[in-house]
């Protein structure tokens, strides 16, 4: 079992020098939930903000709904069979 790690500040920071703090602060926010992702370092070069992510991934569910609406199409024409194995 790891030891209990010690809540001191390290010497560099004083008390004084952080302000106040203000109790609940960010409550309402938490409340309401959080989706926060983290996105690896590879992939958020692509992605420099919320907006950019947000816009692929639009993109990306329209295009796998299409994609599942012509299989479902083709499939009730008969022209896709599945093979059960």
């Amino acid at each position: 079992m790891k030891a209990a790690k010690h809540e001191e500040m390290r010497k560099e920071y004083k008390r004084e020098d952080l302000g106040k703090g203000i109790r609940g602060k960010y409550f309402k926010e938490y409340k309401k939930g959080t989706n926060l992702v983290l996105l690896s370092p590879d992939v958020a070069v692509a992605f420099p903000d919320d907006a950019s992510v947000n816009e692929a991934l639009r993109s990306l569910i329209k295009i796998a709904q299409q994609s599942t609406g012509l299989t479902r199409q083709r499939r009730e024409r008969g022209q896709i069979f599945i093979h059960d194995k």
